[in-house]
């Protein structure tokens, strides 16, 4: 007979291997391994949000978006199970709306981060569910003009970053932003660096089609989705 995977710990959520792991959380970190290549880059008052696209010439963008936005000064790019993460994106954007409701101020993306990371380490505590196959790369500017990334995981934790990939070619990108990021890159060299980084993976398959940017600019300091245009202008750059 076949032994099950995990031999059997994997079964419930609630349940440690005599390791000391959890293997269902283990599994939804490898379901954000799998998923789409995200890479976000910031500098000290700004962030660029890159992802890779993947969709068929009969398919519409609705369904396949990997970058949202969560308040006008933050913005997420995923990697795994996007329907898990329209989830925690709503729950982010309620989050930030009842900020200002009872404080009178914008969330930092810190607590953002923190109050997502809370929701998902509940998922593996708990039986009857299950973890979120996702994975967010969160980052904006907070109300005193200085730029934050964090990384969130399934199993709640999160980490701080100054450039990250997420996703199925995250090892290789993580490798091209470690020898070409620097850390008074200017704002127009932060614009290219993801593409740069994302064209590494996918050379000339790179085009308008196969990928998606955000920016959040020191100059308005707004989220902004960039149509084909803008992205084709960017691309012509690298």
């Amino acid at each position: 007979m076949f032994q099950q995977a995990g031999r059997g710990y994997d079964m419930a959520i609630t349940q440690f291997s005599p390791e000391g792991r959890l293997f269902q959380v283990e599994y939804a970190i490898e379901a954000v391994r799998r998923g789409t290549t995200s890479i976000v880059c910031r500098n000290k008052n700004s962030v660029v949000f890159t992802v890779e696209k993947k969709s068929s010439e009969l398919q519409e963008i609705i369904g396949s978006e990997k970058i949202f936005k969560v308040d006008d000064h933050i913005g997420v790019a995923i990697a795994g199970l996007t329907a898990d993460a329209r989830v925690l994106v709503d729950r982010a954007r309620v989050q930030a709306q009842v900020n200002i409701l009872n404080y009178d101020e914008t969330i930092s993306v810190k607590d953002s981060t923190l109050n997502i990371c809370e929701y998902l380490q509940m998922f593996t505590q708990n039986a009857g569910v299950r973890p979120f196959g996702v994975s967010f790369l969160i980052a904006g500017i907070d109300s005193n003009g200085e730029a934050s990334l964090y990384l969130t995981d399934p199993s709640g934790a999160m980490w701080g970053y100054k450039a990250f990939a997420i996703g199925s070619g995250a090892t290789e990108a993580r490798a091209y932003l470690e020898e070409n990021y620097i850390e008074d890159i200017s704002d127009e060299d932060l614009k290219l660096l993801p593409l740069r980084t994302l064209k590494e993976l996918m050379g000339e398959n790179l085009n308008k089609d196969t990928c998606d940017v955000a920016f959040i600019m020191k100059d308005d300091l707004k989220f902004k989705l960039l149509n084909d245009q803008e992205k084709e202008e960017l691309l012509t750059k690298i």
